[in-house]
């Protein structure tokens, strides 16, 4: 009776030799865990390029407007152009990692950034900054669906949504070494628009600062196998048990229910995110859409984007505007550890519900302060001491709100949520659809500054918030412990 076993077991003793390039231990649930993490680790730099990249247009935008003598809503689309590029990488990232793999694209993910960061600083119209930006959109939306797709695949159950929410620990600390990288590069210079080294306004080296961490992203690329859910895809078995075998307990077992979940006439391809026989999208693809958007239209991006602005409307002066957005990153780093914790422990939905009703009340508190404020003759808010540290108390809750639950959680549940055989194509709509929501968000957000002031665009966030609750209580199941083959 043991003999099937055995044979089982010398055939994930050869791949696992296999894939750690010899022969080996498979290893202790330690050894395997550490394994894990590595690797979760290594997408995660995906996330924070791009952090990085999202962030870095903070404390840029007045440099810029008058560097291409660019308008409001020029200045606007620039800072917006990225997220274009967002939703489009997004969208081809999920279908053709399906077709390719997710290693190679990663690969061609951090390529894309190096580019990008190179050109940027480079650019010398409005035009090629544009161009440029769209570039690294195109490589933060394809990391947006990238990584959390490689790390569900290769995270053992237990430990998948600590290992997921990498992927947003990496985002913020990307936000936080943009801000940190832009303070110290405009502080040395005397400004974003000053000359800094070789005689090259300083604005241009915040940009080029993220090559740093496009290549240590490329370096480590290369040295992580590839995901063993997609190797069983592609009928790639010894490979697939290879993998397995370093980050599981019982490899044949984990490759069996692969097969399983994977069973159809036809490989993963896009019309799979539809309900059979009709081209409506499948219910789940729709609850997958719906936390995305909701995750954009509470408008967090508008601190981390504007946040320079933001503030100088609110009468700080730039390098005080700088020292704040680095405060308000230091709270969403710290704020998203507890997430880390607790996502495994108390589950996704409820961490989900009580951000959505802190999100609420801070914003609403923010839209208050800023209602009952003054207006000086430069058509900027007055406000008094105790409301300043009111409003900025209440930012900073509303960022801990965010970062303990919508932050990360959004795309732990995306990346686990939907069945092996449409990951790669829902996660593309989903991703999508939360960068087009990203979009429409970053670039109102000037004009509608510019209508309703502050108190009015904090209020429309509150009401999407306050929105965002019955959804998840009506929609979203919890995914917590559940293998990725019983979604």
């Amino acid at each position: 009776m043991n003999e099937p076993r055995q044979g089982m077991d010398a055939e994930v003793a050869a791949a696992a030799s296999v894939a750690a390039g010899g022969p080996s231990m498979i290893g202790t649930a330690p050894t395997r865990s550490a394994y894990a993490i590595a690797l979760s680790s290594v997408a995660a730099l995906g996330g924070f390029l791009f952090g990085f990249d999202s962030g870095v247009i903070n404390g840029t935008v007045d440099a810029l407007s008058q560097a291409f003598g660019t308008r409001t809503a020029t200045t606007g689309f620039a800072v917006a152009s990225v997220l274009l590029g967002c939703a489009g990488g997004a969208f081809v990232a999920g279908t053709v990692a399906d077709r390719h793999g997710r290693r190679p694209m990663m690969l061609l993910n951090a390529l894309l950034f190096l580019v990008s960061a190179v050109a940027t600083g480079l650019a010398g119209s409005a035009g090629f900054f544009i161009a440029s930006r769209l570039v690294g959109g195109v490589a933060i939306g394809a990391a947006s669906v990238l990584a959390p797709m490689y790390i569900a695949e290769v995270a053992p159950s237990h430990l998948r949504g600590r290992l997921a929410s990498l992927q947003q620990m990496a985002i913020v600390l990307g936000l936080f070494g943009a801000f940190l990288s832009n303070d110290v590069i405009a502080r040395v210079a005397g400004g974003a628009g000053a000359t800094f080294w070789l005689g090259v306004p300083a604005w241009r080296w915040m940009f080029w600062m993220e090559a740093v961490p496009a290549v240590a992203f490329l370096a480590g690329v290369l040295l992580i196998p590839e995901s063993p859910r997609f190797l069983v895809a592609q009928g790639r078995r010894n490979e697939a048990l290879g993998v397995f075998a370093r980050i599981g307990d019982d490899a044949p077992e984990l490759v069996r229910q692969v097969e399983q979940s994977l069973q159809s006439e036809h490989r993963p391809r896009l019309s799979d995110v539809t309900v059979p026989g009709t081209h409506r999208l499948a219910r789940v693809v729709w609850i997958g859409v719906g936390l995305a958007v909701f995750q954009q239209l509470v408008g967090i991006n508008i601190i981390f984007y504007y946040g320079e602005v933001l503030w100088k409307s609110a009468g700080a002066t730039e390098q005080w505007a700088l020292r704040i957005n680095l405060l308000t990153g230091l709270v969403n780093i710290l704020a998203t550890l507890p997430a880390i914790a607790l996502i495994d422990r108390a589950g996704r939905k409820p961490l989900l519900l009580v951000g959505s009703a802190g999100m609420a009340v801070t914003l609403a508190a923010m839209a208050l302060v800023f209602a009952t404020a003054g207006m000086g003759a430069d058509g900027r808010p007055l406000l008094g001491r105790a409301a300043a540290v009111t409003a900025l108390t209440a930012a900073n809750l509303y960022i801990i709100a965010f970062a303990v639950s919508w932050g990360p959680v959004m795309w732990v549940l995306l990346g686990e949520m939907f069945p092996n055989q449409m990951r790669g194509a829902a996660l593309a709509v989903s991703g999508a659809s939360n960068w087009v929501a990203n979009f429409a968000v970053t670039v109102t957000f000037l004009p509608l500054l510019s209508a309703v002031g502050l108190s009015g665009a904090y209020a429309l966030y509150a009401m999407a918030a306050t929105l965002s609750l019955p959804f998840v209580w009506l929609t979203v199941r919890e995914t917590r412990g559940k293998a990725l083959e019983q979604m």
